[in-house]
């Protein structure tokens, strides 16, 4: 899909706000509605909109506690990644898992109640796979989170139509038939 500065804009507001229906984004970038629903649906199609959440807030519901475990295992053969990946799959606790470069092999983004449920998860996760080394490190403050991408560091196509006037500018006379408009004396 060409991703356009229309598409990023698109993808800025439901960043901002998810739950907007197709005819407020289009009002709030001035563009026709058929062509912001069209649009929506290509972005859903390729893939770069991959669903729409209600970011809920853990630490009203009890889920404070925020720790990254830090996983080095001597082994790496696929069988392990996929028992690891099924096992990781199963214990809700786990946000994110990112394997890494380096000496740390992979990278665990935690949520759980206290320290006690951190036990118990810690427990689980062991028993489920050989790890040679596991680390734990516990959030002591969020100092920023967003889950909205970067949009103005992407890479976007060249747009082939011409700018759009800005409001209360005039469009300029465009020549009928081969010839030029009329100049005024």
């Amino acid at each position: 899909m060409k991703i356009d500065r229309t598409a990023l804009r698109i993808l800025a507001l439901l960043q901002e706000q998810a739950d907007l229906s197709v005819n407020e984004v289009a009002r709030r970038l001035d563009i026709p509605a058929s062509s912001c629903h069209r649009r929506f649906r290509a972005l859903e199609a390729s893939g770069l909109i991959r669903g729409r959440v209600a970011l809920v807030d853990g630490a009203a519901l009890g889920l404070s506690t925020v720790a990254f475990v830090a996983i080095r295992t001597s082994q790496h053969e696929p069988a392990w990644l996929a028992a690891f990946a099924r096992a990781a799959a199963a214990m809700p606790e786990i946000l994110e898992i990112h394997r890494l470069s380096g000496t740390v092999d992979y990278l665990l983004k935690v949520v759980v109640p206290d320290i006690a449920g951190f036990d118990a998860f810690y427990k689980r996760l062991i028993a489920v796979v050989p790890l040679y080394d596991v680390s734990t490190s516990f959030s002591m403050e969020r100092i920023k989170e967003t889950t909205a991408l970067p949009l103005g560091l992407a890479r976007i196509e060249a747009e082939a139509q011409a700018p759009r006037p800005t409001k209360g500018a005039r469009p300029r006379a465009r020549a009928a038939r081969g010839r030029s408009p009329r100049r005024s004396r």
